[in-house]
């Protein structure tokens, strides 16, 4: 694979397609499995309140995982990203009913750097709040 978007095509400032991404319990299930993060704050609504959670919460990972993908399918190419880092802000509360949470996803170009790579600052947000901080990846472009 090979990065479909071409560095001179994109100037700072270019959105990114934004993207909503759901999120239930039985995501979250299937995440534990597939992570081997079987934590109970991320299944267990009664402990995940006894720890001082209002809810069971995604797994903080999960949530970077789903970001990021708003950056690979504009690059076309996962490879593409040569880094990528975040703070965590706020969990995504998940509640059991039959909507559960959305992650809120946009980016842009934050920068034009060399070797044909490009800054895009990520913003993700559920329920309102922002949940990941200086969400950014280096991606090199065509």
């Amino acid at each position: 694979m090979a990065a479909k978007i071409s560095y001179d095509d994109v100037e700072v400032g270019t959105h990114l397609p934004a993207r909503t991404f759901p999120v239930t319990r039985a995501t979250l299930v299937r995440y534990a499995g597939a992570s081997g993060d079987f934590n109970p704050i991320h299944w267990n609504e009664k402990f995940a309140k006894e720890v001082g959670l209002p809810d069971v919460i995604a797994h903080g990972m999960f949530t970077m995982a789903e970001a990021i993908r708003v950056v690979t399918d504009w690059v076309g190419d996962p490879g593409a990203v040569v880094e990528y880092g975040v703070r965590f802000t706020k969990p995504v509360v998940v509640p059991d009913d039959e909507r559960g949470a959305t992650i809120e996803v946009s980016g842009k170009i934050a920068a034009k750097l060399d070797d044909r790579t490009v800054r895009v600052d990520l913003t993700a947000v559920s329920a309102g709040q922002k949940v990941l901080g200086m969400s950014r990846a280096l991606v090199r472009l065509a």
